[in-house]
Order: structure tokens, then C-alpha cells, then sequence
């Protein structure tokens, strides 16, 4: 069997379904760039999307919902200078493409000094293979899907007879994508996305409490197999019935000792949106101007990989065509680098570094994270908990917010613990963790050798666009964090 190379496979997919069957060709690309670069623009690309959703949804053991979605457009978008034009349709001919080039090319104002060069020869942009070219939402028929979630159910009610409800979801996503630049580069992407939820609710001696669990990432419906989907629930029981067991929480300034894996939403939301290229460019961000200073503790390595094989977060070409990269932005608490995408860069006098991303056609892209995590260190769990004289232990994080400008941050723990003489005492409840990220990443005193990803559940929001996200971290040990709690 003969097949082609992984990059011109995906290029062949995109054409396939987003250029053959509406009379569009190269040669129709190329004349839509021309049109924008008839005036003088520093950059220009077209981004062309189709992308299938199905999801299924289980409560009180019936299958109560299920849905099925396409879209498709194109964005056309010019730059000149810090300015940018963009238009998008979701009707893929060519008169709606050609329309929009001529409306973007409009931002070449007077001013304007450079003219985009337009390449003649279309070139194939480098890019990787993380994941296979699979339609999720094909990999399991309506009643294995609708199977999956009931045995979810079952699983969870046999756990323990206080669970008395169980909700479950699944999901799966087709994403096409491809991009034509002025300079000739033409990239595609084929990104499969999964995603099962389970969230169960038990009830002990009158008190209701919540646990959920949880994963997915770029393959097909096939990964929750019978362990998978056990780990996932296991989960939510066991966290909702902790949470019965749960007591007030002592407020103050404290030791926080944070949990390996998803506890690291909260390196995501307090450090990693501030080392973001755009908020640094503008000056809004706490770490602009910092490169090459030390703005955490010895030991802290942070870095976004977009190039982890499967993951949630992963991106074989960004949004703008160009290869994921691993990009170490603290290194040994040292400030490194920012991501950036090609605007960004460009007038920061950078290169891109394929962090270029967007929620859809319809959206600009701008500078994300895609996985974002911190490297092992050297201590066990067991040894930083046990350091510890009274202080708290989260395991897992519910919602949080932050402020860009200053670094400050409020997250609330779902799951977390009391700790006393290095003796996990008992579960508690409602705490919210209150900090400065930077200020955080300079009190990390002490830095497991557990490293863990997350699950596959991260979704970042920022500036309206959601994009899906990994993050990741060992166990950390902070000190003095700020605990607001109930007693």
C-alpha cells in the first residue's frame, strides 16, 4: 500500500473538503493574496476551517441529549504595522473569498512603508506528526457511544451506595484546517479531539457533594477503554466522597503544597498568560522587560510544548502554519523567552515560536499557551508533604481568576487537605488560594519528582476565544500563600 507523506496527506484532506468541492483552487488562493497585497501590508494569510462536533449526554441513567454540528469558513486577514483587517465568511466560494480580500487590503493606510512579497511557487510549510489524521466521531457507532456512557454509569453506582447521581458526557471533534500565507506557505492540519466527563453527586446523612473526573486528548472514541473510563470514575467517587468527610478550612498566610498534574492550572492562569507575547509587547504584562532576570526560585523550569504526542493542547502546525515548538520560558528561574505568534514577534523583532492560535475562522489568532507545565524536580511527595508543619495540601482546582497587569490571583480548591506535623488530618472544604503569580514562583521551596499532565480537560479562555490547553506540573511546595476559608 502506497500512501503519502504525512504533510501532503493533510494538505490533500483540507483541499478534499474545502477547496474541490466549491470550484476553489490554488490558483484561486493566490489571486485572493495578490488582491490584498496590491496595497502595502507587512503580512497576509487565509484560514480555511471545517469542523464536525457530536455530543452525547447521560443523566439519571437514560441518554438525555445528544447533538451534531458542522462549520466551515475562512478568515482573510491583513497586517500592516500593529494594525489589522480582517474579514470572515462562513460561504466558501470564490466571489465571498475575493470580497474579503478586498476588504482587508483596505488597512494599508498612508503610512505604510513595506509591501508584502507575494511568492509565485506555493510551498509546503514544515510540520510535525503528533496525532493521526482519525474522525473521532467515526471510531464508535451511536450505540457504542450511547454503551460507553451507561456503562460510565453503572461503574460509579456500584462504587458505593452513596452515589445518587451520575452525569456523564462524551464528545468528539473533527477539525480541518488549512492556511495560505503571502509568502507562499501552505499548511494543513487534521486534528481529532475526545473528551468523556463524569460527575457524580453523593449523599451522606443528609449532605450532597460533587466529585468529577475526567479526560480525552487527539485520538479516537477507542482510549476509553474499561481502565480509562475506571480511572475517570474512580475519580469523581472518590473525590465527592471525600468531600462528605470535608471540614472548614483555617484561613491565613500559610504553606500551600499543590497536587501533580491539574493543580497546574494554576502555573497556566497566574504565570503562563503573563509570559504571552502580546501583553509583553504592550507593556501590560509583570514580566515585560524581565527577559534574562530571575523571576522564580532555583529549580522552576516552565516551558509550553505544543509538540506532545496525543495531547489535549498539541498542534501539529499553529494557527498561523507554522510547527508547534518546545519553548522553555523559565529556566532554572530564569525568564527565557515569550510566546509569540507572527505579529507579535515581528514587532518585538523575534521569530514565532508556533504559538499563533484560534478558536476558529472567525476569530484573529493571538499568542496561547498549548501545554504548559513545570519540570520535576528532585523530592517525593511523601518527603514535602511530610515537611510540612500546618499547612494546607490541594489536589485539585475548580474556577480562578487573574490580573495580567499585577499577577494577582484567586483560585478555589475542590479537593485539598489539612495538614499538621507532616500528617494528612483531614479533608477540608472552601478553601480559595490568594497570591501574586511571580511572587508565588519565587517562594516554591521545595519541588517533587512526580511530574504529571493533566487529564485532557483544559480549556483557556482569553480576549473571548476558547482553545483547548494541557497543563502540568510535579508536587510544589509554595510558602506563604494567603488561604481564605470558612473558619
Amino acid at each position: 500500500m502506497i500512501t503519502r507523506e504525512p504533510t501532503l496527506e493533510r494538505l490533500a484532506i483540507a483541499h478534499s473538503l474545502m477547496l474541490e468541492p466549491f470550484g476553489l483552487s490554488e490558483s484561486t488562493l493566490q489571486r485572493a493574496l495578490a488582491t490584498i497585497g496590491e496595497h502595502r501590508v507587512d503580512d497576509a494569510d487565509l484560514y480555511f476551517q471545517t469542523t464536525r462536533h457530536e455530543g452525547w449526554s447521560l443523566e439519571e441513567g437514560i441518554v438525555k441529549s445528544g447533538s451534531f454540528s458542522i462549520d466551515q469558513g475562512v478568515g482573510v486577514r491583513a497586517v500592516a504595522g500593529e494594525k489589522t483587517a480582517f474579514a470572515y465568511s462562513d460561504d466558501l466560494s470564490e466571489e465571498a473569498l475575493l470580497d474579503a480580500a478586498r476588504t482587508v487590503r483596505t488597512i494599508a493606510a498612508a503610512g505604510q512603508h513595506k509591501r508584502v512579497k507575494l511568492s509565485r511557487a506555493p510551498k509546503v510549510a514544515a510540520s510535525r506528526v503528533l496525532y493521526a489524521p482519525t474522525d473521532p466521531i467515526a471510531t464508535l457507532d451511536s450505540a457504542q457511544k450511547v454503551a460507553l456512557l451507561e456503562r460510565v454509569e453503572k461503574l460509579a453506582r456500584a462504587k458505593d451506595p452513596r452515589v445518587m447521581q451520575v452525569m456523564a458526557s462524551l464528545g468528539a471533534e473533527y477539525d480541518v484546517v488549512l492556511v495560505a500565507r503571502a509568502d507562499g506557505t501552505r499548511a494543513a492540519d487534521v486534528r481529532p479531539l475526545v473528551r468523556l466527563n463524569v460527575t457524580v453527586i453523593a449523599e451522606q446523612d443528609g449532605r450532597r457533594e460533587m466529585g468529577s473526573g475526567g479526560g480525552g486528548g487527539r485520538f479516537g472514541l477507542g482510549y476509553f477503554q474499561d481502565a480509562v473510563i475506571e480511572s475517570y470514575v474512580n475519580h469523581a467517587v472518590n473525590a465527592a466522597l471525600t468531600n462528605l468527610e470535608s471540614r472548614p478550612v483555617p484561613a491565613g498566610e500559610m504553606t500551600v503544597v499543590l497536587g501533580p498534574g491539574w493543580p497546574g492550572v494554576l502555573l497556566h492562569e497566574a504565570v503562563g498568560h503573563g509570559l504571552e507575547g502580546d501583553f509583553n509587547r504592550k507593556g501590560s504584562s509583570t514580566f515585560a522587560g524581565r527577559i534574562g532576570q530571575r523571576v522564580a526560585a532555583k529549580g522552576v523550569t516552565v516551558l509550553d510544548d505544543g509538540t506532545l504526542a496525543d495531547r489535549r493542547g498539541s498542534l501539529n502546525i499553529d494557527d498561523e502554519g507554522r510547527a508547534t515548538q518546545r519553548n522553555v520560558l523559565i529556566e532554572d528561574g530564569i525568564l527565557r523567552a515569550f510566546m509569540q505568534d507572527s505579529l507579535n514577534a515581528r514587532l518585538m523583532g523575534v521569530k514565532p515560536t508556533g504559538n499563533g492560535r484560534r478558536e476558529s475562522y472567525a476569530h484573529l489568532p493571538m499568542p496561547r499557551m498549548t501545554n504548559t507545565y513545570m519540570l520535576a524536580g528532585t523530592r517525593t511527595k511523601e518527603e514535602i508533604i511530610g515537611s510540612i508543619k500546618r499547612g494546607l495540601y490541594a489536589t485539585n482546582f475548580g474556577g480562578g481568576q487573574v490580573d495580567i497587569t499585577s499577577g494577582k490571583f484567586v483560585f478555589s480548591a475542590s479537593e485539598a487537605f489539612w495538614v499538621e506535623n507532616g500528617k494528612i488530618l483531614y479533608p477540608v472544604k472552601g478553601a480559595t488560594l490568594v497570591g501574586n503569580g511571580p511572587e508565588a514562583m519565587t517562594r516554591v521551596s521545595m519541588i517533587g519528582n512526580d511530574l504529571e499532565l493533566d487529564t485532557g480537560v483544559g480549556v483557556c479562555g482569553k480576549e473571548g476565544q476558547s482553545v483547548p490547553v494541557g497543563v502540568g506540573q510535579p508536587t510544589l511546595r509554595i510558602e506563604r500563600l494567603t488561604v481564605g476559608g470558612t473558619a
